[in-house]
C-alpha cells in the first residue's frame, strides 16, 4: 500500500514539475540589446554558471563597453559580429585582419577553430621602406607598415623568383576566403578576388567554425547543455518557458532577476525537497528488504571492476553499426579506391567531420585475419605520423574500418607522376626529405613507442597516407604482427608483404631471423623510390643496366658519379645523396647490417659529412663471413653517428 502511494506521489509531482516547468540557469546572454546571443557551447564569463558551456579558451567570451569580445592565444581581442550555431560558425572581427592572419594557427590541434573557408597559400614579406626598394611585385598591408617599414603578401604558387631581394620572408599561410556578408557562403562570388584585398583594409571580418560536439535538440523547448554541473555528458532538456535574453547592464538585472523567477525557483526548490524525502525513504525500504554485500571489500571490488570497464571502453575507437556506416557514406556514394583489400569509400559523420570507410573482403575470400590485427594495432596507438583509426563496424558479416580521412590520397600518387607535374610536392626535395623523415618517425613509434612493439611487415608508397598539409602517415596493419619490447626476433609460419619490398629473411629463413629490421628494408626500398621518381624495376627505361634502381644508382654512387636524377639547385643534390646513402644502409642484405630506425632518423636529420659510404647489398656474402661484415658495418654506423650512438645488435 505504501509503495503504490509513493508511486502516485511521484507521478503528481511529475505532473506539478511538467506544468511548471524548468527555471532556466543558463538562459542565453548578450552583451548588448543588438549584440549576438551568447549560449552553448559558449558561456558568457563572469554572467553564466561554468556548466553552461565548454570551460576552454575561446568558449568564454566577455563584455566590453557594450561589445563581445573574444580572447585567443597569438591573436588577442577579437570583436564577435554574428554566431550561427546550426552551422557551428562565429564572425568575427579585428581592426588589422592581416595581424590575425600572421597570429592565428588554422592547423593546430589545440585550437578550437578553424578557417571555415580557405582559398591560396600567401607569402608575408617585411621589407624596408625606402627609395631603392622595390616592391612592386607584392601587395603592401598598410595596418602592419610604417615609416621604416613596408609589409606586404604575394601568392606562394608566384614563386620566390618574384620575391623583391630587399625583403625578407615573415610566413607563409593559408587564407580563408571572406565573403561580403557573413552568412558562411564559400561560393560568394562578390566577396572573392584574385588577392585577398581585405588584408589591406581596417576592421574587416571572417568566419571561424569549431567542431565540439553538440546536441541535435529537435523538440520545442528543448536546449543542449551538459546533463549535470560536474560531467562533460550532453543531453537536451525541456524549458517550458524559454525567457528572453537578459544583458547585463540592463536594469541591474543578474542572472536571477527575471520576472516571475522567484515564484519558479520556490515551487522547484519545494519539489525537489520532497522528492529526496520519498527517493530516500524508498531507497531505505529497498535496502533492508534486498541482501547487505558482505564486506567493503566486496564493495571495493566492484567499484574498481566498473571504473576499469569504463576506462578500457574510452581507449577503443567507436563501434558503430553498419546502418550507421550505410549513413555516413550515404549508401557508399563516392567510392575513394579499390585493392586487394577491399574498398574504400568517403563518408561523414554526425559532426561534420570527414572520414574513409574500408571495406574488407567479405568472408568467403578473407577470415577476418586482418580486420582484427587492423582494429588491435592501430586501434590502441595515437602518433602523428601514423593514421588513426576512429572507429569500425563488425554486424555478423558486416564489417568496416574508419579512418581519419585523407584529401591527398597514397604516397604513390605523387612517386610515380610526371617529373613536370607542378603540384607535385616531391618535386622539392626538401619537402621529400621532410616526408622521409615523417615516415621514418611513425615506423620508430611503432617499434619503440608503444606497450608492445608493432611489426607492419607491408611498408610501400601506398601504405603511406597524404594528409592535407602531406604530412605522412603509415596505414594499413592487416599484415601487422605484435611482440614484447624486450623480444628481438619474431617467429613466423609464412611470407607476409608485398614483393619488392620484403626483406629477405622473411621469405628466406635461413638467412637470419624475422625482426623490426625487416620493416627498416621496406623503408630503404619505399626511400629508393621517392629518390627515383619511379618504381625500383622499370623494364621500360631505356638502358638496361637502369632495369634495377637501387642497383644502379649504388654503383653510381660507388664510383663518385653524378646521381642522374632531377636537381634544381647544388643544395639539392647533398639531400639527393643523403637519402640515397641512408636507404643504401636500410636494405643491406643481412639484418644485422641495416641501422635501427632511430638511428635512421638521425642519419636523415644529419649532415652528409658524417655520413659513410655503405657496403655492397648486391654481392653474395659467404656464411662464414657475415659475421665478420656485420661488425664492420656496425662500426661504420657508430663512427658515423657519434660516440652517443650505441649500435642494436640483433
Amino acid at each position: 500500500m505504501m509503495i503504490r502511494f509513493l508511486c502516485l506521489f511521484l507521478w503528481f509531482l511529475h505532473l506539478l514539475q511538467q506544468s511548471l516547468g524548468q527555471e532556466d540557469d543558463c538562459v542565453p546572454s548578450q552583451c548588448s540589446r543588438y549584440g549576438p546571443s551568447i549560449e552553448f557551447p559558449f558561456r558568457l564569463k563572469n554572467n553564466q554558471p561554468e556548466h553552461c558551456g565548454y570551460n576552454k579558451t575561446g568558449f568564454e567570451p566577455t563584455c566590453k563597453d557594450g561589445d563581445t569580445i573574444l580572447q585567443l592565444p597569438s591573436v588577442g581581442e577579437l570583436l564577435v559580429f554574428n554566431i550561427s550555431y546550426s552551422k557551428q560558425s562565429i564572425y568575427v572581427q579585428k581592426h588589422c585582419l592581416a595581424e590575425f592572419i600572421l597570429g592565428f594557427d588554422d592547423n593546430s590541434s589545440s585550437s578550437p577553430f578553424h578557417y571555415f573557408c580557405k582559398t591560396e597559400s600567401y607569402m608575408f614579406f617585411d621589407c624596408p621602406t625606402d627609395a631603392n626598394s622595390d616592391t612592386s611585385s607584392i601587395t603592401q598591408v598598410p595596418c602592419l607598415s610604417n615609416k621604416s617599414h613596408t609589409v606586404g603578401f604575394m601568392e606562394s604558387s608566384s614563386g620566390l623568383a618574384l620575391n623583391p631581394k630587399s625583403c625578407n620572408v615573415i610566413a607563409s599561410v593559408t587564407a580563408p576566403m571572406v565573403p561580403y556578408d557573413y552568412d558562411d557562403k564559400c561560393t560568394n562570388s562578390m566577396g572573392i578576388f584574385n588577392y585577398p584585398d581585405y588584408l589591406k583594409e581596417y576592421l574587416t571580418g571572417l568566419s571561424l567554425k569549431w567542431e565540439l560536439p553538440g546536441c541535435n535538440c529537435s523538440k520545442v523547448g528543448e536546449r543542449c547543455r551538459f546533463k549535470n554541473k560536474t560531467t562533460q555528458e550532453l543531453g537536451c532538456f525541456y524549458v517550458k518557458e524559454v525567457p528572453p535574453p537578459r544583458y547585463p547592464d540592463d536594469y541591474g538585472l543578474t542572472r536571477s532577476g527575471s520576472k516571475g523567477g522567484l515564484a519558479k525557483d520556490v515551487a522547484i526548490g519545494v519539489s525537489i525537497v520532497l522528492l529526496i524525502l520519498i527517493a530516500a525513504t524508498v531507497v531505505s525500504i529497498k535496502v533492508y528488504k534486498s541482501r547487505k554485500l558482505t564486506n567493503e571489500k566486496a564493495r571495493e571490488d566492484q567499484l574498481k571492476i566498473e571504473k576499469f570497464l569504463e576506462d578500457y571502453k574510452s581507449l577503443k575507437p567507436t563501434r558503430y553499426s553498419y546502418s550507421e556506416v550505410k549513413k555516413m557514406t550515404k549508401q557508399f556514394k563516392c567510392k575513394l579506391g579499390q585493392g586487394g583489400y577491399g574498398s574504400v569509400f568517403k563518408g561523414e559523420l554526425s559532426n561534420g567531420i570527414l572520414v574513409a570507410v574500408k571495406i574488407p573482403k567479405e568472408p568467403a575470400a578473407s577470415d577476418g585475419d586482418d580486420f582484427i590485427n587492423e582494429v588491435g594495432t592501430i586501434g590502441r596507438i595515437h602518433h602523428v605520423n601514423v593514421v588513426r583509426l576512429l572507429g569500425y563496424c563488425a554486424d555478423g558479416y558486416k564489417r568496416a574500418l574508419i579512418y581519419e580521412f585523407m584529401p591527398n590520397e597514397s604516397l604513390a600518387k605523387f612517386i610515380f607522376s610526371s617529373e613536370g607535374d607542378a603540384n607535385n610536392p616531391l618535386r622539392h626535395w626538401e619537402k621529400l626529405q621532410d616526408i622521409a623523415i615523417g615516415i621514418a618517425r611513425g615506423i620508430e613509434y611503432l617499434h619503440q613507442g608503444c606497450d608492445q612493439r608493432i611489426l607492419h611487415f607491408d611498408i610501400k608508397p601506398h601504405n603511406i597516407l597524404l594528409d592535407k598539409n602531406f604530412n605522412p602517415k603509415v596505414s594499413d596493419f592487416g599484415l601487422a604482427k605484435l611482440c614484447a619490447k624486450g623480444q628481438s626476433n619474431v617467429s613466423m609460419t609464412a611470407a607476409r608483404g608485398t614483393m619488392g619490398y620484403i626483406a629477405p629473411e622473411v621469405f628466406s629463413w635461413n638467412i637470419a631471423n624475422v625482426s623490426s629490421k625487416s620493416d627498416v628494408y621496406s623503408f630503404g626500398m619505399l626511400l629508393l623510390e621517392m629518390v627515383g621518381g619511379r618504381k625500383n624495376i622499370d623494364v621500360s627505361v631505356e638502358h638496361s643496366s637502369q632495369v634495377y634502381f637501387p642497383e644502379w644508382i649504388y654503383n653510381r654512387l660507388h664510383q663518385g658519379e653524378e646521381l642522374g636524377l632531377r636537381m634544381i639547385a647544388d643544395e639539392d643534390t647533398e639531400i639527393a645523396r643523403r637519402l640515397t646513402i641512408v636507404a643504401i644502409w636500410c636494405i643491406q642484405w643481412y639484418p644485422s647490417g641495416r641501422p635501427s630506425m632511430n638511428t635512421v632518423i638521425r642519419m636523415l636529420e644529419g649532415e652528409i659529412d658524417n655520413l659513410e659510404m655503405p657496403p655492397n647489398p648486391f654481392v653474395s656474402t659467404a656464411p662464414g663471413e657475415a659475421e665478420a661484415e656485420a661488425e664492420a658495418e656496425a662500426a661504420i654506423l657508430e663512427g658515423s653517428q657519434g660516440q652517443n650512438l650505441a649500435v642494436i645488435t640483433e
